[in-house]
């Protein structure tokens, strides 16, 4: 791994310590919550007795859902989740009550005295047994465990059946997995002087957190104001359940009239938090003899858990991508989200993407292997191009579709015409197992029909010429701020150290979304280029008005007369703006360009633009212990314009370390809706000594669709690596792992040949 030099706005203050986040904030008179979470997965409530924790030295009250003043339940989609369970447990992760205490030690200790009587319901924890007709109800409000249903119906699938020479069906599967940030839950809230409720919380959506914690306590959003301040990681992770936390937070301080802060501990943050969605996919695909694919019938039946959450959102991004980046003429795909008793699913890096990469990517190497040809070459016979129509019928033409550049640039860096001709397909007489493998794809950019897309930025020059920029991009860690910054910086031609990142708070700006979907530098960074654009035409105008001229313009931190003669430098201007009360203050919007979808027949055009992929691995497998050695990652990625190089490769390296650890150990084991872990000594996640040598490809295909032509990296970085890795393993074992995570699957199968 090699770095260039970076920029990072934040770095000096998280190195030094001096970065504040959300459990660092300590107020006088401060509370301590601690939440009673459900043993058990489906039950009625008949009474909760706090009696006897109330009794004990320094607790302070204990909240039940009859303390909440508005409405109990929250959703983005579904307003099915509750704050406090009121009636009915579906999980084992449902919130209960809530003690608050004079120390979080007191709280604490004090839980076990909370009684809480029960009658047990049954429950269902499958989700193919969910959808069958005499399955019990997880919502009974609902009345169907068919959260969502989502399907493409394009060409005639029949008749491509008729036409295809070799027909392949395969079943995948795959695990649900943790998000394993470093930073559990917070939230610090309390009441202001002036009545508004302050929360400081990590999270990644303020704008979701306001409306959730408004509609909790009953009152209008401008009175509560939501605060961005540093994220200890998210990775989807911080949406739903940190909305929650700060909801309980904020219950405690309205009740009290005390601040009151709510930190989860490793074990409760694993109990409760949502999962990546457990997908079960069946496919069945035809080719002719040439490697053509005539269709593609695809059945995804994805695991929600208890709460609706963002699975039709997760859901329908699967079923816009059920047939990876392949033009496939005849598909019918058929995509569930299914109401179960286990613990919620919810966003997550990659949503919907890695799980369909996973199956999709192995399946056309069984194909190329069944009709005895060249992996790659079915690839390019299949892959999207310029001008292709994909599955939902968009025409690919509004950009540079570069699928076969970014593919061969990783073949080409990792030898991998040579490489493969040394597999070992698990020879006896070979005793370190040597594979190699590799996966394409593309990703719809930002939101798409997901949501509402769009955001704002604004720029601030001060009297000196310095400036204040605020966006509605919320930092996670992942250098938000500092490409924000780079952008400002490049488009009004003036030093980045002239540049202050105003931590933005719910009261300052318009929501601008949450800061997933790896949308924040295309429409965070586009919002700043548009309102650069307003500051620019301010300073000309300074200028302008002075000299008595027009037609002036602004470049490269000058402006210049209609002649092309530099009249004033960018301090200049800012002082003339000033003298002649012209403010250089500008707010800029960015919308995403239209898309389109028709839900009956899954056309439309999905997403404004694409990002293209592809990753690289080579392993060895110990053909006596089966212990898999990670030996190389390369990976490519055509994501538009890189605004911070270093920082861009970071997070290569980053999704593909995370990549890795899902396709080789993660797996987040429920018994009966009960989480069987509760922290890292026994939920493993890649360790740095697991992790081999990678190299990050950078691809430069500027995107017209945006004023900031970048796309993004955050989740294509991760998606493909499962299905690299599960390819390697295949020409290195000989055998074909169709189950995530892989990792134990191979262990026993080395062991069981020595048998």
């Amino acid at each position: 791994m090699k770095f260039n030099n970076a920029f990072r706005n934040d770095a000096i203050a998280k190195v030094t310590g001096r970065a504040k986040y959300a459990d660092d904030y300590k107020l006088p008179n401060m509370l301590y919550a601690v939440p009673l979470h459900s043993q058990v997965a489906s039950a009625i409530i008949n009474n909760i007795d706090s009696t006897e924790a109330l009794k004990q030295k320094g607790v302070v009250a204990v909240y039940t859902a009859k303390d909440i003043p508005g409405n109990i339940k929250y959703g983005q989609i579904i307003m099915d989740c509750p704050t406090l369970v009121n009636k009915r447990i579906r999980s084992a992760g449902d919130v209960l009550a809530l003690i608050v205490a004079e120390t979080r030690e007191i709280a604490i200790s004090a839980l076990p005295l909370i009684k809480v009587e029960l009658s047990e319901l049954p429950a269902v924890f499958d989700p193919e047994e969910a959808i069958k007709e005499n399955s019990p109800i997880v919502n009974p409000d609902f009345g169907s465990n068919i959260c969502n249903y989502h399907k493409v119906r394009t060409g005639d699938i029949d008749r491509g059946e008729k036409e295809a020479d070799l027909i392949i069906e395969q079943e995948f599967n795959t695990s649900r997995v943790e998000h394993s940030y470093l930073e559990p839950e917070t939230a610090l809230c309390f009441l202001r002087q002036d009545g508004v409720l302050e929360v400081l919380g990590s999270m990644q959506h303020p704008f979701s957190t306001r409306r959730f914690v408004a509609s909790t306590l009953g009152c209008k959003l401008s009175e509560v104001e939501v605060k961005n301040i540093p994220m200890g990681g998210g990775f989807g992770g911080k949406d739903d359940t940190a909305a929650l936390v700060c909801a309980r937070a904020a219950l405690c301080a309205y009740l009290t009239k005390r601040p009151v802060k709510l930190t989860y501990t490793r074990e409760m943050s694993m109990q409760e938090s949502y999962k990546r969605h457990p997908y079960k996919l069946q496919y069945k695909m035809g080719l002719k003899n040439n490697g053509k694919i005539v269709f593609m019938k695809v059945r995804i039946v994805a695991d929600g858990g208890a709460y609706c959450s963002v699975t039709p959102w997760v859901t329908w991004r699967s079923t816009v991508q059920s047939c990876g980046c392949y033009e496939v003429p005849n598909v019918q795909s058929d995509v569930y989200g299914v109401y179960t008793n286990n613990i919620f699913s919810g966003a997550f890096r990659g949503f919907g993407s890695p799980q369909v990469n996973f199956a999709i990517e192995q399946l056309v190497e069984m194909a190329a292997e069944r009709l005895n040809m060249d992996a790659t070459e079915l690839r390019k016979i299949n892959m999207v191009h310029q001008d292709s129509v994909t599955i939902t019928q968009q025409k690919l033409n509004n950009h540079t579709v570069s699928l076969n550049q970014v593919m061969e640039s990783v073949l080409t860096e990792i030898d991998y015409a040579n490489k493969v001709k040394k597999c070992s397909f698990g020879k006896p007489e070979i005793e370190d197992w040597y594979g190699i493998g590799y996966a394409i794809c593309y990703r719809g950019v930002s939101l798409g029909a997901e949501g509402t897309d769009m955001n704002s930025a604004i720029i601030n020059i001060q009297p000196d010429g310095s400036v204040l920029l605020e966006t509605g991009v919320h930092e996670n860690g992942q250098g938000a701020q500092s490409a924000m910054i780079l952008i400002a910086s490049e488009e009004l031609g003036i030093p980045k150290e002239l540049i202050r990142y105003r931590l933005p708070s719910t009261s300052n700006i318009p929501d601008g979304g949450s800061t997933v979907a790896s949308r924040g530098t295309i429409m965070g960074g586009s919002s700043v280029i548009n309102a650069a654009k307003i500051i620019k035409e301010r300073l000309c105008a300074g200028v302008e008005k002075t000299y008595n001229i027009t037609d002036c313009t602004y470049k490269d931190g000058s402006v210049y007369s209609a002649q092309g003669n530099v009249i004033a430098d960018y301090f200049e201007a800012v002082r003339l703006c000033y003298e002649h009360q012209i403010y250089p203050y500008a707010f800029g919007v960015f919308s995403a360009p239209p898309i389109s979808w028709d839900e009956n027949t899954g056309h439309g055009n999905a997403y404004f633009s694409w990002i293209y992929s592809c990753q690289a691995v080579e392993l060895k497998v110990n053909n006596r212990t089966g212990k898999i050695t990670l030996m190389n990652l390369v990976a490519a990625h055509d994501i538009g314009k890189a605004i911070n190089p270093a920082l861009l490769e970071g997070q290569i390296y980053g999704g593909m370390a995370m990549g890795a650890g899902y396709a080789l150990y993660e797996n987040f084991p429920l018994i009966n809706g009960k989480p069987q872990v509760s922290n890292f000594n026994k939920y493993y996640v890649l360790r740095s000594t697991d992790l081999p040598e990678m190299t990050a490809i950078i691809i430069e295909n500027s995107d017209p669709n945006s004023p900031s032509k970048t796309k993004g990296i955050g989740e294509p970085a991760l998606e493909i690596t499962a299905p690299a890795i599960a390819n390697a393993l295949y020409r290195a074992t000989g055998k074909r792992f169709t189950d995530l995570p892989m990792a134990q699957q191979v262990k026993d199968y080395v062991q069981g040949r020595q048998k």
